[in-house]
């Protein structure tokens, strides 16, 4: 008989992925890592019982939350990631002409399976020497670089791409009023800052308290949107942050910076990009809800 591995992030409802080939399984310092092969989706990543990425359509993901911020800002030059140890983010940040990304992961062992048992994702850009790849806490980064930052206005952002886990475990700090104004304060004023944001027919609280807490960061404050399979529910959402007007950008000039960056991509184009901002209309009244508090 074969064996499931049952996602657990949700109580009433979940999803069963076939265990067709164990790679690795293990209690990091920081949570259970699991690496696994599955005959629809290629390998398959678990931390805490959750899905996390998966070899068949991590694409989707990957590509919106990176190439939306920096195509739409135009000129960025420094990216920070926040999470992303599977390396999927850095792979695609590291197409664009930036000079310079740092990532912060908390866990070591992420990064190491990943490079080891999911290659694909990172394809070598843990090689790329704009990289600083830092181990530590995303909180305790973002409190630390934003002091620096008083004295140090060229070390800010312009993009910062929170790739975390759902607001559970090591992940739920990432989702806090403390950590958007910290990460404010690490940008450029014209910078922009994205999240993962999940599935929101089933977590609309998720939604709901970014709103209001990135909202108090930034004077454009929204989401777009993805339908990624392996995250059960329909649409995953992306929250947008930034105090510029760099989602107005006219379709023509996306364009041009698209075919410009040569990406390559498999999902992501402009018509795309534009599109993702309208959103469902449950969504709009999950927000409308907030505004009307």
């Amino acid at each position: 008989m074969s064996k499931f591995f049952k996602e657990t992030l949700y109580d009433a409802v979940c999803q069963e992925f076939r265990v067709d080939k164990m790679y690795f399984e293990n209690k990091t310092d920081h949570q259970h890592l699991m690496i696994f092969h599955n005959a629809q989706l290629g390998r398959v990543m678990t931390l805490d019982g959750v899905v996390q990425t998966t070899e068949a359509d991590e694409f989707i993901y990957h590509e919106m939350m990176a190439h939306v911020p920096i195509l739409a800002h135009g000129k960025a030059k420094r990216v920070l990631i926040i999470g992303g140890g599977d390396g999927g983010m850095l792979r695609e940040v590291v197409k664009h002409r930036v000079e310079h990304v740092t990532q912060v992961e908390i866990d070591q062992a992420v990064v190491d399976m990943a490079k080891e048992y999911l290659p694909r994702h990172s394809n070598g850009a843990y090689d790329d020497p704009r990289l600083n790849l830092v181990i530590a806490d995303g909180m305790d980064f973002v409190k630390s670089h934003a002091e620096h930052c008083i004295n140090h206005e060229d070390e800010k952002f312009d993009i910062i791409i929170s790739d975390s886990t759902d607001p559970i475990g090591p992940g739920e700090v990432l989702f806090s009023d403390n950590f958007y104004a910290l990460a404010k304060n690490c940008l450029h004023d014209d910078g922009i800052m994205t999240t993962q944001n999940g599935v929101p027919f089933f977590q609309k609280d998720e939604i709901q308290n970014t709103y209001q807490r990135m909202g108090t960061q930034f004077s454009d404050i929204g989401f777009y949107v993805a339908p990624v399979p392996t995250y059960y529910g329909g649409f995953m959402t992306f929250a947008w942050g930034t105090n510029s007007k760099a989602r107005d950008i006219k379709r023509a000039s996306l364009r041009e910076r698209f075919n410009a960056a040569k990406l390559g991509t498999r999902y992501y184009n402009p018509d795309i990009h534009k599109a993702a901002f309208a959103l469902p209309q449950y969504i709009i009244n999950a927000i409308d809800e907030v505004r009307s508090e």
